[in-house]
């Protein structure tokens, strides 16, 4: 059985899921190596694209389930306030710190 790691999303607060705790630290590490300090931040499709050279094949076989995982990452990052994100459209994130 694989550990587990709570989750939180932004958009539901008090919300709490429990993930696959090595998936979950691979794409954290992956985005935050890419994500840049400041606006205007990626997309979410720019922010998939530049984790996945740094994602583990063995967790992530072929880049099967890098979306989900990048969403998920996301919505948890922002709901610690590790990440902001602009307020127009197309929605583009950054770290806060």
């Amino acid at each position: 059985m694989s550990d587990k790691i709570e989750v939180r999303n932004v958009n539901v607060p008090g919300r709490v899921e429990r993930v696959d705790a090595a998936k979950y630290a691979a794409m954290k590490t992956a985005m935050l190596a890419t994500l840049p300090d400041g606006p205007p931040g990626l997309t979410g499709r720019e922010i998939k694209e530049a984790a996945l050279p740094h994602l583990p094949a063995t967790l992530f076989p072929q880049g099967k389930t890098a979306g989900w995982w990048a969403k998920t990452v996301q919505l948890d990052l922002e709901a610690r306030g590790e990440l902001a994100r602009s307020k127009a459209s197309p929605l583009r994130f950054w770290r806060t710190g």
